[in-house]
Parts: structure tokens; C-alpha cells; sequence
């Protein structure tokens, strides 16, 4: 759990499949970036996938651990980012899927509010969530 000015917060960083399911799950703490957990996301993904993120992962560390690993980083070029890379929009909109596997872990308020302040048990019962949202796609 990280500390900021509105108390513990926690972030949770997702790596889903091509139906919106987990793949991999991170937690780290609120004031931690996102671009932290990318390369222990990417080392979950399989060879030759996409990998679609927002602007907060245009980053040239991550586009370098992607390539090692054979994956094409679909990621938007910030503003102030000089070197241009290939971007596809059409490709980028698939992204809410990650969006869309959010959804359902909000549903269910003992994850939303927190009740767990122990980070173990918080990312354990993420993992029983996302059980039950592999149960139903199968």
C-alpha cells in the first residue's frame, strides 16, 4: 500500500488476452507509475502479441523490453517525446479491453473500498475475482 495525500492507495496493473481476460496482475502502491510493473507485465505476455498501452507507457525502455521479447509496443507518442514511432489508432482502440476487465473487480465492493489492508490478501482476492471471470468466459 502506497501513502499519498488522501491516505493508502493501491494501484493494480493488468495484463489481458485478446477476450479481455487476466493475464497477469501486479500491485503496487498509489504514488508508485505505471511504467514501474510494464516489463514484469511484458515478460507475461507472449512472443509476437500486441501490446497496447497509453501514453503514460511511451517510454523507450519499455519499447526496448517489448522488441527483446518479439512484441510490437502499440503506444501513442507523447507530445514532448522527439523520436516517432509506428502507431496504429485503429489497433489502439482495442485497449478498453483492459477497461472492460476493470469493471466487474468494481462490482464487488469489498475490492473497491479496500476492506483488505494487507496487500497480500487485497491481491488475493483480486486473483478469486478473476477466477470466477475465467469460469464464465469457459
Amino acid at each position: 500500500m502506497g501513502r499519498s495525500r488522501s491516505g493508502l492507495t493501491t494501484k493494480l496493473h493488468a495484463l489481458v488476452d485478446a477476450d479481455g481476460r487476466p493475464v497477469s496482475l501486479r500491485l503496487t502502491g498509489g504514488n508508485v507509475h505505471d511504467a514501474c510493473e510494464a516489463e514484469a507485465l511484458i515478460e507475461a505476455a507472449p512472443d509476437g502479441a500486441t501490446l497496447r498501452g497509453d501514453k503514460g507507457y511511451d517510454s523507450t525502455a519499455i519499447r526496448e523490453a517489448a522488441t527483446a521479447r518479439n512484441i510490437w509496443a502499440n503506444i501513442p507518442n507523447r507530445s514532448n517525446h522527439n523520436q516517432r514511432f509506428a502507431f496504429s489508432p485503429w489497433l489502439y482502440r482495442y485497449r478498453n479491453l483492459v477497461e472492460r476487465f476493470f469493471n466487474p473487480i468494481k462490482q464487488f465492493r469489498g475490492v473497491t473500498t479496500q476492506y483488505d489492508k494487507d496487500a497480500a490478501n487485497y491481491l488475493a482476492a483480486i486473483k478469486l475475482i478473476c477466477v470466477r471471470l475465467w469460469c464464465n468466459a469457459l
